[in-house]
């Protein structure tokens, strides 16, 4: 088993790249890893519920519904 740290810097106006390190934590702990996020700049806006809900990224989840999935699988998450 793997710690790895993904780390975001894109916000609500690139929606796609704001959800990639959500969707890659969520598919190492589904690998049997230990993701962990950190976001920096831009991407510490997408903590804020009402952007969180707002960003749809393209052929991935909604925002709010990958956070949620990492919250609930304990992924820890640096702002």
């Amino acid at each position: 088993m793997a710690t790895i740290l993904y780390v975001g810097t894109a916000g609500s106006d690139d929606p796609t790249r704001a959800g990639l390190p959500f969707n890659f934590a969520l598919g190492a702990v589904e690998a049997g890893h230990q993701p962990m996020i950190f976001l920096a700049g831009e991407a510490a806006y997408l903590m804020k519920d009402d952007v969180a809900g707002a960003v749809m990224p393209v052929a991935m989840p909604p925002l709010k519904d990958m956070l949620a999935a990492v919250i609930a699988q304990r992924v820890p998450i640096f702002v």
